[in-house]
């Protein structure tokens, strides 16, 4: 291979590249038979090394400013929506769909994965991610880049790491500690790679302790290439590199090189290697990575454009994983909704269009069918642009007309709280949708719901007790009216589906199986940081976040504080019961739980026991350690048996860089979620030090 090959190997270029005034203009190296996609990268042909063609992926195969003309995908509920199900099989069901819609364009690299924790409920980019947990968020994205590699399309994991706010994101610095920083964040990472081996890793624009992520030689080196035994290559998010001696910290590949202030990996780094500062040893390796993961994921196995895959079936799944992942928040005997009744008020959130798919960037896909709306929201930096209220069909109000075919359906936009209410003293039952855009780019202030909503939801829920409200959002928001409205039901982002999953589950068609894989706060000075830094400063304020929580996020931070969340990470509530029974421990270099669930219903449903460390000798914590999904038919009863990774048990030794267990008894519980808690015992465990 000659070197100008080797160096075309490190470098992907956008098709399209961006001008201040968010025009665009077509980058002349690149072939006329290249479509409007993320990057590009340059292969060999002489030696069977294909072209890599990357598209965003994040809720499904993207079209950047639907510059493909009549391209449209299926738009998936949000990694947050698929996380919430608890349901791993889902996850490669959806990992293969981006796999088959990529291959089916000529596109083999596939930029999903997102696998940031949810350190901050008001991180705009939260619903790309799947949860604030490390082993939920490992399961999650491992079963959909294994999905995506079936397909013979290379999967990523991003963004390493800790890219937990979209606030000067160029020009933050994450301060953590490193053990912390490895009992979290990392340790989903290193999970996530061991069960799906991805092709790439994306390194994140911000800082961690001091240097940048994709020049941060502890971070790429020593603790994902070496401790955690990464073969593959590590990329570049696009804008996200400032030197070429990047590539001696650990940087393969730089990704979307006219983005940068200089091409680092072309002219700099070829002029490094002729100096002799730059080894050529490590352009090999460089190499060598992106070539490992073009063989290993099956790349090269094909070319062009594939046959087009069956879009009806994958509609179907986007179905089944908003079905799954709707979260029943509360309900005080208000649903199902009965089938006789006679009318029903519909009111806000465009209800009558569609349901929120988003609010812009990266992950904003062109769905089939075409968007119900898609209305610019605008801003004040650079990215306004991008922000969108995006919204997919079916409506709602369509899909339940269907479920109750002979009820009267009164609608009203809800713009008018004294209106709305109106409207709803009419009816038997009113039905709220509201919601909140997220997107990249982008924080919030605060948890609230915006325009008015929540004065909406008081006025509707005191005109007609019986309102259930559905709440469409990216990130949990707090719910000053919970207490006087009966029924509350999380829908998260989803897709071309939600319209029919939620009529399904207000109907009781669908029996709720959906759990939250985020804490709802009561208010945001439960949070480690009531005050976001660099919030209202210029988007190139050198920002520092220091994350003293360490590795207590979320349902962890709230059991270190004792606080008392509005609900708890796992939660979620179903159309039957379910009772736990005879908890059975073995220890010794792990935990295995074993116990009964019964299904003690009227109707069949599906449970998703969840198992916590509570206590141990070494310090009190809590820590998800395993669940299931069981399906139970009514009365039905299972034994079900959860074994935990021993690293979710230990605390990790920065210094000697392994996993250490205290000997001694640990408290273990199993329950319906972090602060539901049906049984508790004890186990001893042996003292060992183990791993990387």
């Amino acid at each position: 291979m000659t070197d100008e090959e080797r160096f075309g190997l490190i470098q992907s270029l956008m098709v399209m590249v961006l001008k201040p005034d968010f025009s665009s203009e077509r980058d002349a190296r690149i072939p006329e038979n290249i479509p409007q996609i993320a990057g590009w990268v340059k292969g060999v042909p002489r030696l069977g090394i294909p072209d890599l063609l990357l598209t965003d992926a994040g809720m499904g195969i993207t079209n950047p400013g639907s510059g493909r003309k009549g391209d449209q995908a299926t738009a998936f509920p949000s990694a947050q929506a698929l996380a919430a199900t608890f349901n791993p099989k889902l996850a490669y069901e959806a990992g293969a769909i981006l796999g088959k819609e990529a291959k089916s364009r000529g596109f083999n690299v596939v930029l999903g994965g997102g696998i940031n924790l949810a350190r901050d409920p008001r991180h705009g980019r939260n619903f790309e991610y799947f949860s604030e947990d490390p082993w939920l968020s490992a399961v999650m994205a491992a079963e959909t880049v294994k999905g995506t590699q079936d397909q013979k399309v290379m999967g990523i994991l991003k963004h390493a790491s800790l890219n937990s706010q979209e606030i000067n994101k160029w020009f933050l610095d994450a301060r953590i500690d490193p053990a912390a920083h490895r009992e979290s964040e990392l340790l989903g990472f290193q999970v996530a790679i061991e069960r799906s081996r991805p092709g790439s890793i994306m390194c994140a624009y911000n800082k961690v302790n001091g240097e940048y992520t994709c020049g941060n030689d502890t971070l790429l080196n020593q603790q994902i290439k070496k401790d955690m035994d990464y073969k593959g290559f590590i990329m570049s998010d696009w804008k996200a590199v400032y030197n070429w001696d990047f590539a001696l910290k650990g940087l393969d590949q730089h990704s979307g090189i006219q983005l940068d202030e200089k091409e680092w990996f072309g002219l700099p780094l070829q002029q490094a290697l002729k100096n002799g500062q730059f080894p050529r040893e490590r352009l090999s390796d460089m190499v060598q990575r992106i070539l490992y993961a073009i063989y290993s994921t099956g790349v090269d196995q094909w070319h062009g454009a594939q046959a087009q895959p069956d879009l009806k079936a994958h509609i179907a799944s986007t179905v089944e994983v908003a079905r799954q992942g709707t979260v029943l928040l509360k309900n005080n005997n208000l649903l199902p909704i009965p089938s006789d009744v006679k009318k029903i008020a519909i009111i806000g959130g465009f209800s009558n269009q569609g349901m929120i798919s988003g609010g812009g960037g990266s992950s904003l896909v062109d769905p089939i069918g075409g968007f119900a709306m898609n209305i610019p929201l605008g801003g004040n930096n650079m990215f306004a642009p991008l922000r969108r209220l995006a919204i997919t069909g079916p409506s709602p109000l369509n899909e339940l007309r269907k479920q109750f075919p002979h009820a009267e359906f009164l609608t009203d936009a809800g713009e008018t709280p004294a209106e709305s209410a109106a409207i709803a003293k009419r009816a038997d039952i009113a039905i709220i949708f509201a919601y909140k855009t997220e997107a990249e780019n982008h924080d919030h202030a605060d948890l609230s719901l915006p325009w008015g909503q929540d004065q909406l939801i008081r006025a509707v829920s005191t005109a007609n007790p019986k309102t259930v409200v559905v709440l469409q959002t990216g990130n949990p928001v707090t719910m000053p009216w919970h207490k006087q409205v009966p029924a509350i039901i999380e829908s998260w982002y989803s897709g071309n589906a939600g319209g029919t999953a939620i009529a399904e589950i207000l109907s009781g068609k669908v029996n709720p199986s959906g759990r939250l894989p985020v804490t709802f706060y009561a208010d945001i000075h439960q949070t480690p940081h009531p005050e976001l830094p660099g919030f209202g400063t210029p988007a190139d304020t050198p920002t520092t976040i220091n994350y003293h929580e360490g590795a207590e996020i979320g349902y962890r931070w709230m059991a270190k504080t004792h606080a008392k969340p509005l609900f708890s990470f796992g939660h979620g509530l179903s159309y039957t019961q379910f009772s736990y029974s005879n908890l059975k421990l073995s220890g010794g270099n792990t935990v295995t739980a074993q116990f009964t669930i019964k299904n003690t219903g009227q109707r069949d449903g599906a449970e998703i026991p969840q198992l916590y460390l509570v206590n141990a000798p070494d310090g009190q914590r809590m820590r998800l350690l395993g669940f299931d999904r069981i399906q139970l038919k009514a009365g039905e009863s299972r034994k079900v048996t959860i074994s935990a990774d021993p690293r979710l048990l230990s605390k990790y030794d920065a210094l000697n860089s392994h996993w250490k267990i205290a000997g001694g008894s640990y408290t273990i519980s199993v329950g319906k979620s972090a602060n539901d808690l049906a049984l508790t015992s004890q186990v001893n465990l042996n003292t060992r030090a183990f791993g990387k």
